[in-house]
């Protein structure tokens, strides 16, 4: 790495995590489902990130790089995890913290957000949190367009029913009483 291009990251990166980190974060956590984990993996793709700094020819692409990399990052991280049930004597404790600022019904649907399976969660995320096109969706996961889109029908029909079942349950219990 050249001189300049290190002068650069030093003064440019600092600048740009202070600027989108509490975004990415957000990002992050959607996609873990957990504060500690997003913190982790967002550490991860800025440490990835500020590495890779002299081979980031798009600058304004910086922000697209360390979601594709907290993505990817993420992905590989839950293929080598085992998955499996530890048992214990006691309970642990829930690692949901409920914002105290998001509505009643993202409040509501977060938990069958968490739910989903892990890529249909980032096709959710990353379509309708992050707002990005099917395509470019694809890209970030690997994956065809096709499967964005079955993917994301999945999950929306998927929460659609669980909210669904949810709402009918309250209904009947808010009557009975």
């Amino acid at each position: 790495m050249s001189r300049e291009s290190q002068s650069e990251r030093d003064e440019a990166f600092p600048a740009f995590v202070g600027a989108r980190s509490r975004a990415l974060l957000g990002t992050a956590y959607l996609l873990t489902g957990d504060h500690g984990l997003a913190e982790d993996l967002l550490q991860t793709a800025l440490t990835k990130t500020y590495l890779a700094w002299g081979r980031i020819r798009d600058r304004d692409a910086l922000e697209a790089y360390v979601r594709q990399t907290m993505i990817t990052t993420h992905v590989s991280s839950w293929r080598r995890r085992w998955r499996g049930e530890t048992p214990t004597e006691t309970l642990p404790e829930s690692t949901y913290d409920s914002p105290t600022s998001a509505s009643d019904e993202r409040a509501r649907i977060y938990p069958h957000l968490r739910a989903l399976p892990v890529r249909q969660r980032a096709v959710v995320v990353l379509r309708y949190y992050e707002d990005l096109p099917e395509a470019e969706i694809a890209r970030l996961l690997g994956c065809s367009p096709g499967t964005v889109k079955s993917q994301a029908h999945r999950a929306l029909a998927t929460l659609r029913e669980r909210l669904g079942d949810e709402t009918e349950r309250e209904l009947t219990q808010g009557g009975a009483s």
